[in-house]
Order: C-alpha cells, then structure tokens, then sequence
C-alpha cells in the first residue's frame, strides 16, 4: 500500500513541474510564432492524446520521468515551403533563446507562486528555541545557551527550524565564521559567531543541528506506549499499551525521548527494557522485557533502532508555536526572496559536489523523490508545497547547466551562434550532444543507485 501511494505521489508531483516545464517551452514558442506538434507529459507511448483545432497533439506517456515539446523543425523531417516560417531553427537566435529558457523560468515563477500562496494561506511553525547544547560543541563554543530562540542565521531572518537548518545547510564542508542573533529566554538579545572548520566535509547523513551540538526543545512527554506495531520488535517482546518504560540496560529514561535516541543507537541490539504496567485495581508491577530493536534506514540514509511504538498525541505550549502569514503583497516579495534563497542553496550544493566537499551519496532519484513526495502529501499543504517549490528550483537549476541535451546546453549553442553569425560545425555539436547526454546518464545511474541502496538498507 506504501509503495502504491508513493508511486502515486511521484507521478502527482513530477507531472505538476514537467507540466509547468514543458508549458513555459510551449507558450514562449507559440509566441515566437513556432509550430507546435506535440506536447507531452511523460515518455514513451501516448496513454492519453487529444489534438487540439490548431493542429497540437497534447498527451499523457507512460514514464512519468519528464516530457517535451515537439517543434517543427527542418533538421528532424521534412518541411513544406509554406511551412519552414514557422520551423524552430528558422527562427533567429534570440527567440531560440528565449524559447530554450522559457521552462527553467516557468519552474522558478511556479516556486514563487507555491511560496506565496503558502505564505497567503498562513502556517504554523515551532519557534527555534534550544533546548540543550551539547558541552565542547561548535554551538556551546560560541556562547549558545539552552533557552535560546535563533532569530536570524548569516544575516537571514528565521521563523522556524526548517529555516535554521537551511540557512546551515550553505555551510556544509566549509571553515567559515557564522554570525547568529538569538534571544535568550529572559528576552536579552545576543550576537554570536559560530566557529566552522570543514564543518561536516564529506558526511552523507546531514543531522546539521546535531552536529553543531545543538538540540532543539521539546515539551515533556512520559515514555508511554500508546500504540504498538503489531510483529514489530516490541510488540513480539511482550510490550503492551499502557506500559510506561522507565529505564533500558538500567539506564533511566525521564521522557519519551530519551528513549527515541537510545532505541534508534540500539540497532539489533538486545535490551533488558523495565516496564511499568498499571493493573486493573490501580496497582502496578514492575516487569523486566528482553527486546532486540529491529534496524531501519532513516530519511538520511542512516541506519536506527526500531522498537515499533508511539507515544499517546503531545502538542507544543501554545507560546511556543508562532503562525506565520503575509498579505498578497508582502508575500510576494517574501516568496521571491526564498526562492532566490532556495536557488543559491541548490547552486551551492552542485558547487560542493563537483570540488568533493559535498558526498554524491546525497544525490536522490525518483525513488527518494517518491517517498518524500508521499509523506509532504500526508503532511499537509504546506509542507508539500514547500516541497514542491524546492524541487521546482531543482529542476529549473539542472536545466539551466550549459550542459548539451539541457536547456542550459541549447542556450549555449544559441548564445555563441549569436557571437559567431553563424551555428557552430555540426560535429561540435553532435560531439557536445555526446558528453552531454553521458554526464546526465553518469548523474542519473548515481541517483538511481542511491535509491536503491536506502531501499535495500530498509529491507
């Protein structure tokens, strides 16, 4: 059923941005007075086709990967006298251009339109407040105290820890000095700098905040099972609901997550958990489980202890949630500052990999695409439209690459017939066409393969 819904998510999601794409390609031509003969959500045989009164085949592939535009145009068939006005490559290098750079700019208009109607809509977010700071960490370093509310990160203001961990996110692998404004919890405010020296080089699961020594706050929730996965770890142990667990291999446990952390560091691991079981009376007893945690694979590649329990439903204190909302206006300007935000993050991530201080192992495939899609989708709208936005600016980057079979590569070739007067030798361009499509299938077997790595390490 995960797997369906996932598949599900991933065609909802791919074929909303190759849409919005493939639609920027479509409009921008058609303006420029090209022919269109084909659009098409997805690869490979047509599911669904509809010719439209002008001649244009709109259709619906079986691969949901991508899709395209097809275009009259002398180099891929034959063209009528009376038709070659209207082919691609007679149109002169600047609508080729623009045409090329249509989609990029319609995934990055779409980005600041799911921003802004998130920002419109209003959302509700957790304030950054620090709950504990490790000792002899970068963030106990720089002065960080437990109580703490970050209110700006490198110059940036944030409302909630998604942006903490974003603003973060710019200094992976790199020695730098980042300065941070917080609040500390008597309302004093306080400038702090952040001490980095390769700060997480080469690392492939990204726990940013832990890694500065930084724990985020969270309300008191008693270590009470409220809900057992049947046939999982503890469920086969002999755990029940209504068990309150207070102490593993005879350490104690005083919250819900204390015993998250030493769980998922418990991999295959057996344990003697000591229960508390309230009976019927009002009395309880005392009992003593030998539990192997069963292992997982988190979102980041990471390899946890699973118990297979969940605590009874907690909410954070009505002070520390803070809604965040913006008139049409202001979030306008609000959401095209994020996405040139998101934008620069994304550029300095391919930036990182290519001189090596960012792992390949970072790279994701439809498969992580799939699932993140599926659980933004269960999340809410906001978090599947953020969602959505980031990888709207993904795509809109990747395509803009002066890499031959991208867009970016097309603009190229336009840019430089421009400078010349004339297209460049066929064979340099076919030679271009060649590398091209190379480093997207390299790229692409390096997606895939992460995939299906996290996959069999969930197995």
């Amino acid at each position: 059923m995960a797997a369906i819904e996932s598949i599900l998510s991933l065609i909802v999601t791919l074929g909303i941005l190759v849409t919005i794409h493939e639609f920027g390609h479509y409009w921008v031509a058609r303006r420029c007075g090209v022919k269109v003969l084909r659009f098409s959500v997805g690869f490979g045989k047509p599911v669904y086709s509809r010719t439209s009164k002008d001649g244009v085949e709109f259709c619906v592939a079986a691969i949901p990967l991508g899709g395209y535009v097809r275009m009259l145009d002398e180099r891929e068939g034959d063209v009528s006298e009376e038709e070659k006005p209207f082919a691609f490559n007679r149109k002169p290098p600047m609508q080729r251009i623009a045409i090329a750079s249509a989609g990029p700019l319609a995934n990055f208009i779409f980005a600041i339109f799911a921003y802004w109607l998130m920002f419109v809509a209003g959302f509700n977010v957790v304030r950054p407040v620090v709950g504990e700071v490790e000792q002899g960490s970068i963030a106990y370093q720089s002065g960080l105290q437990s109580g703490d509310e970050f209110v700006e990160v490198a110059g940036r203001s944030v409302a909630g820890w998604r942006e903490v961990s974003i603003a973060f996110a710019n200094y992976v692998g790199e020695s730098d000095l980042v300065p941070v404004f917080v609040r500390s919890q008597a309302g004093e405010p306080k400038q702090l700098t952040l001490e980095l020296n390769e700060w997480n080089k080469n690392v492939e699961d990204l726990d940013l905040l832990g890694s500065l020594g930084i724990e985020i706050y969270r309300p008191h929730v008693p270590a009470v099972i409220e809900n057992i996965l049947a046939d999982g770890a503890a469920a086969t142990g002999g755990m029940q609901v209504g068990d309150e667990i207070i102490a593993v291999d005879g350490q104690e446990i005083p919250d819900w997550f204390s015993l998250v952390s030493i769980i998922q560091a418990s991999a295959e691991k057996t344990l003697n958990i000591s229960v508390e079981r309230k009976r019927d009376n009002g009395t309880s007893d005392e009992l003593v489980l030998v539990i192997t945690p069963a292992i997982r694979t988190s979102e980041g590649g990471e390899q946890q202890g699973f118990l297979g329990v969940g605590p009874a439903p907690f909410k954070y204190p009505d002070e520390m949630i803070k809604t965040v909302h913006y008139g049409p206006f202001s979030a306008l300007a609000e959401s095209a500052e994020q996405t040139y935000a998101d934008t620069a993050m994304t550029l300095n991530a391919m930036r990182k990999m290519l001189i090596g201080l960012l792992s390949l192992e970072n790279l994701s495939g439809p498969i992580t695409i799939a699932q993140v899609a599926s659980q933004t989708i269960s999340s809410g709208l906001e978090d599947f439209l953020s969602f959505l936005a980031l990888l709207s600016i993904s795509l809109g980057v990747l395509n803009l690459l002066p890499v031959p079979v991208l867009d970016g590569g097309h603009i190229l070739y336009y840019t430089l017939e421009l400078i010349r007067g004339k297209p460049l030798p066929e064979s340099v361009q076919v030679l271009g066409l060649k590398i091209g499509i190379s480093l997207v299938a390299a790229l692409m077997v390096i997606a895939f393969y992460n995939d299906i790595v996290r996959v069999l390490a969930t197995l």
